[in-house]
């Protein structure tokens, strides 16, 4: 949950941070593709957590930004937020992911809230005796979390068929080394205060009128 909550924030960060619109466009378009990238690789749990970044009021309220944004991306960005709809008890998360086969990295924050509901929801024992029906609901999330990791994970499995890798032309000579990369990931830096979120927003698009 703490990781889920800080690639969240990492998002809403670097947006906020960015005082240039066509850099901030940019910045959008990566985060995009980085999603795509993490449902290729059935990493649901910071698939979410960059979806509900971009979700978050400091930066969805960004209507220039959102505004210069390529149609390919929004639509994109259109069929990954559905995905985050809790109507029906989230079923159009959980249909997505009875279609996938392990390993999956699944949204934590939605099983932790299914193991709360089920435990704060029904009575351990009823008249004294064991209430199994509570035990089963539990055991099936339980069952659920072991599917995912039932197989070992390869990075070789994800296909990146939505935003192939760029060519050789396209890499900058800048381009950090995979070690960097992995340092920067492991230690991101986030402000982790939403007021002062809203007010950085504010000072890159002023409300209009």
């Amino acid at each position: 949950m703490k990781r889920f909550n800080q690639v969240q924030l990492w998002v809403v960060t670097e947006v906020c941070l960015c005082g240039t619109l066509s850099k901030r466009v940019q910045l959008l378009k990566k985060f995009i593709k980085i999603a795509a990238h993490c449902r290729e690789f059935k990493n649901l749990n910071s698939f979410f957590a960059i979806i509900m970044g971009m979700c978050n009021p400091a930066v969805s309220r960004l209507s220039q930004t959102w505004e210069k944004l390529p149609s390919k991306f929004k639509k994109f960005y259109g069929e990954f937020e559905s995905l985050l709809d809790p109507s029906r008890n989230h079923r159009a998360y959980r249909l997505t992911m009875a279609k996938m086969e392990p390993p999956i990295i699944p949204f934590m924050p939605l099983l932790i809230k299914d193991m709360t509901f089920t435990h704060e929801g029904n009575k351990t024992f009823i008249d004294g005796l064991v209430n199994f029906e509570k035990m089963r609901l539990i055991a099936n999330t339980v069952r659920a979390m072991r599917h995912c990791r039932s197989q070992p994970f390869s990075i070789t499995d994800g296909c990146l068929t939505l935003f192939p890798p760029p060519s050789d032309a396209e890499v900058s000579p800048a381009s950090k080394n995979p070690q960097e990369v992995r340092n920067y990931v492991r230690q991101l830096n986030v402000i982790d205060n939403q007021r002062t979120l809203s007010q950085l927003s504010f000072r890159l698009e002023p409300r209009r009128g």
